[in-house]
């Protein structure tokens, strides 16, 4: 069998679900891997060499259950359409397109209910709700990292918001936070866990006991939101997609 770095092949399960994989090479990956692509919804069959992509290839296909079982756990997409309802800092927001001007906004309206109106072509609705959640998510993250760093008695260099998939944070040795954006659709309090676990970076480059009690001493309830962003995880990366 002859296979391509990026090919995409369907294989199907016992359960006669077809699914979807991508076969890569990466040449730091020491053995032949099978990852699931959560953004995309398909499987990916890495090899370290591209004479092991067939292998990769059959590797996976002989796995065809085990992707349909971890595909099927995945939460349904909830893409940015007008109508569609999101979560936004932990509450239920209804996408629209209607509303003045050019400008996306947040309107609260008497009995708590909350829409973000994104008026202008319907076309390009999805990229002014990403843009608007993105600020967001700059102004809500650059406060929670300003009120660690100041009891922490650090300083961060700088602060960027990200599409990541990995993680949903990271630090560098030079300053330098780096965060997802979809934290500004969960609860308050799991952004500010993040925010705060990023800022003990900045004095613990590890997550060693001397790391854990300088985010205690910011946010002591870290176990529950650490705890509630591994169940909820998924379900954020579904917002948007």
């Amino acid at each position: 069998m002859f296979a391509e770095n990026g090919q995409k092949m369907a294989v199907t399960a016992r359960s006669g679900r077809k699914v979807g994989i991508r076969l890569e090479v990466n040449p730091r990956a020491r053995r032949l891997i099978l990852r699931i692509d959560e953004k995309n919804r398909e499987a990916v069959a890495v090899a370290p060499r591209q004479r092991d992509l067939a292998a990769a290839a059959a590797f996976a296909a002989e796995r065809a259950d085990w992707i349909a079982a971890r595909l099927a756990q995945l939460p349904d997409t909830r893409p940015f359409e007008p109508g569609a309802l999101i979560p936004l800092r932990g509450e239920d927001c209804v996408l629209s397109l209607d509303g003045p001007g050019r400008v996306a906004r947040l309107v609260a309206a008497d009995d708590g209910t909350l829409t973000l109106s994104a008026p202008g072509a319907e076309e390009t609705f999805g990229a002014r709700v990403t843009r608007y959640l993105k600020k967001a998510a700059t102004s809500d993250l650059g406060d929670a990292v300003e009120r660690h760093t100041e009891a922490l008695g650090v300083s961060a260099k700088r602060i960027s918001v990200k599409d990541t998939r990995s993680r949903w944070g990271s630090c560098t040795s030079d300053g330098r936070l780096s965060f997802s954006w979809r934290l500004v659709c969960a609860p308050p309090e799991i952004l500010d866990y993040v925010a705060a676990h990023e800022c003990a970076h900045l004095l613990e480059m590890n997550h060693s006991d001397r790391f854990w009690a300088h985010v205690s001493r910011v946010c002591p309830d870290w176990h529950h939101h650490r705890k509630w962003l591994r169940k909820h995880g998924q379900a954020l990366h579904a917002v948007g997609e």
